[in-house]
């Protein structure tokens, strides 16, 4: 709580642009895929109020008419597509990969799917009651489609096309 009995807020946005993971440039964005083109722009916001939280994504000059899958991820990008690890859970699945509905759905991980629009813009929102525990969410992930909610398909949403990190906060 702030000092006047307020909920805590903290702000958290990472602005950039995608490269390749094999560039010296520095940047908390990685693109794997064509689907995700290098110099495409992202900003992926975090508002943590009390015990809640909303989180956002938007990117600018990406694939046009195109759908990801979007997930917020346990670990920050890398070189590769899989180190980012596995989707963040609230309530952790006990069998990993997680494809049991009851744990890979929208109100259980951060879920941010969206598709682009002629200009290759494209945005979402999540919005949960929990927030992360520290240091256990630590990257957005584009998926080459929709996520699955299905029974044994449950929060599938095909190859890691791109990866931005975020130092994202829980709440204090």
């Amino acid at each position: 709580m702030s000092r006047a009995g307020a909920p805590s807020v903290h702000q958290i946005r990472v602005t950039d642009r995608f490269v390749r993971p094999d560039r010296p440039a520095r940047s908390a964005a990685l693109t794997y895929d064509r689907r995700v083109p290098v110099g495409a722009r992202v900003q992926v916001g975090q508002d943590v109020r009390g015990t809640g939280m909303r989180v956002e994504i938007a990117v600018q000059d990406a694939a046009r008419h195109y759908t990801y899958g979007v997930h917020v991820h346990a670990r920050p990008c890398g070189a590769e597509p899989d180190d980012s690890g596995p989707h963040y859970q609230h309530r952790k699945d006990p069998k990993q990969p997680s494809t049991d509905p009851r744990y890979a759905n929208p109100r259980n991980e951060v879920w941010l799917d969206f598709t682009t629009d002629r200009h290759g813009s494209g945005s979402a929102v999540s919005r949960q009651k929990w927030t992360f525990r520290a240091g256990e969410a630590r990257s957005v992930v584009l998926h080459e489609h929709v996520t699955s909610g299905r029974k044994g398909r449950a929060g599938q949403a095909g190859e890691r096309l791109a990866c931005v990190s975020v130092p994202f906060r829980g709440a204090d």
